[in-house]
């Protein structure tokens, strides 16, 4: 029964690329790309959240602003009357609630 210790040898040496080797935690291949620095010295993933926070609060600005024309607009309009202003407007908040909503997601 000493077959069996082979088999799984030899397994494993066919499949070089499914064996897992140990590297040393100093080891350049272990640097994840959020440890990447800028050359001003900041992590780049802090300098991308930070961006994406500030894209995320313009965009909720501008979000805003179009919610109160879009009111202001179906406020002077009759029940009846539906114009293509007020449906463009709507798409566009739509939009824009999509892009934030993403933006936090990731």
């Amino acid at each position: 029964m000493r077959l069996l210790p082979v088999l799984v040898i030899f397994a494993a040496l066919a499949a070089p690329g499914q064996i897992a080797v140990p590297l040393p935690p100093d080891h350049p291949d272990l640097s994840s790309p959020d440890e990447a620095r800028l050359p001003n010295g900041k992590l780049q993933r802090d300098e991308m959240l930070k961006a994406d926070y500030q894209k995320s609060l313009d965009d909720a600005r501008e979000l805003s602003k179009l919610a109160d024309d879009l009111k202001l607009q179906l406020e002077k309009n009759d029940r009846n009357v539906l114009s293509l202003a007020t449906l463009k407007k709507t798409e566009e908040i739509e939009k824009l609630a999509k892009r934030i909503h993403d933006r936090l997601k990731h």
